[in-house]
């Protein structure tokens, strides 16, 4: 659905948008790649689905509501998937006078409506619908992933699949359906990698979903052979090579939009294991309110990433959210002014007008050599993957030391151990002191479903078990309540079961003195979660300025204690801390906080 401007601005004036808001908000547009319809509904200006009502108003056309999961395959099926995907447009019930309920994406397009009255007939009432509720009811073409690939699997021939053939392998066949299935479900299931492993007497394939694994299914042990050669047909790998790791890349599009699939192979003592990475090919950038940066951390960061010269530093375990980050950072950073440059292992986001190389040890393009090799390529913003050694490091500093800004990564547990490290490669301390802008700490935390989280009073036990897990004294809660507040005036978890738009004490889950409020998972979930009670992750940060305190301390080699309580002292918020304020907010729950900070 596209809304032209100078409608949008009608219908946001008729919900009550001021003048200097909508001026603000043209301007923005103007200065990005974003419409003001999206604008409007990321600032929080409208939601969706009351502009949608707007709308509907405006061109005289019903807004849809309906529960895409109480749609009867029967009636979704009088118009083929193929095409309900291709014309945007659904049918979701028969009234009583026999007409067939049509829910459009954009009812403006003639051509879409002219071929839907020719298919379905003239007898249609079309309504409007948003895009997700769209996409939901699009999915429910399929049954679940288990459901699907047991109608797929009784036709291989269970008995011949391990001798693979061109037969099994092709495109039609049953084993490349399985496949794709099992992609495509991976993908709407929102995974981050598929894993397709080899068991005694089964093949078990799981999801990682926000961060935990799930078992999706359990395939016959036969067809792990032509499975394995299929996946690695379409990552280009060699087929008769079950004796050695093998890694590939291919594409596919799902719902209209690009996935790069990352392919490891893995022989191990029951057969040969595929790792599948999904990356969104289509998804942009976040900005730092989107991935959960607020306040004085916010303001930290964009001040350092705009910096001429230094290095900025993320740090965090694997999966902890670093390359997503960076891929924000260098995007916001990416100018037709200025050369940014990068050498990666591997190349997980792809960024139009940046020059990204990837690691090839073999071929003799390790982080070093590749590092060394973009200097003499005049760039004006490096980023390295990941500082390995003290050879990156000192390069990197170098780099930093001769006018270049530059982002990398270390696998370090908090913001404060990365000096020390650096320390330990080798690196002179007043190079470090004197180069060092920023060390970003992070972890991601699942996100409650917005839909159906639910708030509670602790009672007398709860709060004294967080407080000993958050080190919560009486001094200490009135430094907690200015936080909260804090990061609702940035945003956070403003959006979402309270429905809050404006700021108000009544809003936050602190006094001064006490919690009264926490949130947790609805048991059982809903529709939009998967009826597991959290979507999505967001990540819980500590952003640390090398001030001139935190110099003194890397130049008289101080412990990253020292470093910790020093930073802690100038007001930076710990992972724990920003972790329990967005708990606070409702956008996490205190259990998520601990299951990635607790270190006891």
């Amino acid at each position: 659905m596209h809304i032209g401007d100078s409608l949008i601005e009608k219908l946001l004036r008729q919900h009550g948008v001021q003048d200097a808001q909508l001026t603000a908000l043209h301007d923005a547009a103007l200065s990005s790649s974003k419409t003001m319809h999206e604008l409007a509904i990321k600032n929080s200006l409208i939601a969706e689905k009351e502009l949608i009502k707007l709308y509907a108003n405006e061109i005289e056309v019903p807004m849809a509501e309906f529960n895409p999961q109480e749609i009867k395959k029967d009636v979704l099926k009088i118009l083929p998937e193929r095409l309900a995907r291709q014309y945007r447009a659904v049918v979701f019930g028969i009234d009583d006078a026999g007409a067939k309920l049509v829910a459009m994406e954009d009812p403006d397009d003639v051509q879409a409506r002219n071929f839907l009255q020719h298919e379905l007939g003239t007898n249609i009432r079309i309504h409007i619908v948003s895009t997700a509720q769209l996409q939901s009811v699009l999915d429910g073409y399929h049954d679940n992933a288990s459901s699907e690939l047991t109608k797929v699997i009784p036709t291989v021939d269970t008995d011949e699949v391990d001798d693979v053939d061109e037969d099994n392998l092709a495109e039609d066949s049953p084993i490349a359906q399985t496949v794709n299935l099992i992609i495509e479900y991976g993908i709407k299931s929102g995974a981050s990698d598929i894993h397709i492993e080899p068991r005694e007497d089964i093949v078990i394939t799981r999801y990682r979903i926000d961060g935990m694994l799930r078992e999706v299914d359990k395939l016959p042990r036969k067809v792990l052979g032509a499975l394995i050669s299929r996946i690695k047909i379409l990552a280009n790998l060699k087929i008769d090579e079950h004796r050695a790791p093998q890694d590939g890349r291919f594409k596919v599009q799902v719902n209209e939009q690009m996935y790069a699939l990352r392919v490891s192979t893995l022989p191990i003592v029951d057969g040969e294991k595929a790792v599948l990475r999904i990356l969104n090919e289509s998804s942009k950038a976040s900005d730092f309110e989107e991935l959960g940066f607020w306040g004085d951390a916010r303001d930290i960061l964009k001040k350092a990433i705009v910096q001429p010269h230094g290095m900025v530093l993320v740090t965090g375990p694997t999966g902890s959210g670093k390359s997503t980050t960076l891929f924000s950072v260098l995007s916001m950073l990416n100018t037709p002014a200025v050369n940014i440059s990068t050498v990666e292992d591997p190349v997980e986001y792809r960024i139009p007008g940046v020059n990204q190389t990837q690691v090839n040890p073999i071929a003799g393009m390790t982080f070093t050599n590749g590092l060394r090799a973009l200097l003499r390529q005049d760039p004006n913003i490096i980023m390295v993957g990941e500082i390995r050694d003290g050879e990156t490091a000192e390069l990197g500093v170098q780099a930093a030391l001769t006018g270049h800004l530059v982002f990398s990564t270390l696998h370090t547990n908090n913001a404060a151990t990365t000096l020390p490290r650096l320390l330990d490669m080798g690196i002179e301390p007043f190079l470090i002191a004197s180069t060092v802008r920023v060390v970003i700490g992070q972890r991601l935390v699942r996100r409650l479903c917005v839909h159906c989280r639910e708030h509670f009073t602790p009672d007398e036990t709860q709060l004294n078990r967080i407080a000993k897990s958050f080190h919560l004294t009486a001094g200490v809660m009135p430094k907690i309540h200015e936080l909260e507040g804090a990061a609702l005036e940035s945003g956070i978890g403003k959006v979402g079961a309270l429905g809050t738009e404006h700021i108000k004490e009544a809003d936050l889950s602190t006094t001064k003195t006490s919690i009264h409020r926490l949130w947790k998972a609805h048991e059982g979930g809903c529709a939009s979660c998967n009826h597991t009670g959290f979507k999505g992750r967001i990540g819980i940060y500590e952003v640390m300025r090398n001030s001139l305190a935190i110099q003194k301390l890397i130049v008289g080699n101080g412990t990253s204690e020292a470093m910790q309580q020093t930073a802690i002292g100038e007001n930076m918020v710990t992972m724990q801390v920003d972790g329990f304020i967005k708990a606070l907010r409702g956008e996490t729950t205190i259990e998520e906080i601990l299951r990635v900070t607790s270190e006891e």
